[in-house]
């Protein structure tokens, strides 16, 4: 089984907000994912970014992909906890 770690849009209309989510790579961005990794709210920028990075991590373990706007949140959000 492939996995990969997406954002899933849950916002309303012109304020978005996303999870961070693992689910298989073939499934449809709004199916039913494995597991929450996070969050991310745009309109904040980072303030309201919430990662766990030891579960990606695991994931990443497992053969996980992670989308490039999944990676560039990751690294700005690392940038902001030192």
């Amino acid at each position: 089984m492939l996995f990969r770690s997406k954002l899933k849009r849950i916002g309303r209309k012109k304020k978005p907000f996303y999870h961070i989510i693992a689910i298989e790579k073939l499934s449809y961005i709004n199916g039913k994912y494995i597991e929450k990794l996070g969050y991310f709210d745009p309109i904040k920028k980072y303030d309201m970014t919430n990662i766990n990075i030891k579960r990606i991590n695991y994931w990443v373990s497992k053969g996980a992909d992670i989308s490039e706007r999944v990676k560039n949140i990751i690294k700005k959000y690392n940038k902001n906890d030192i």
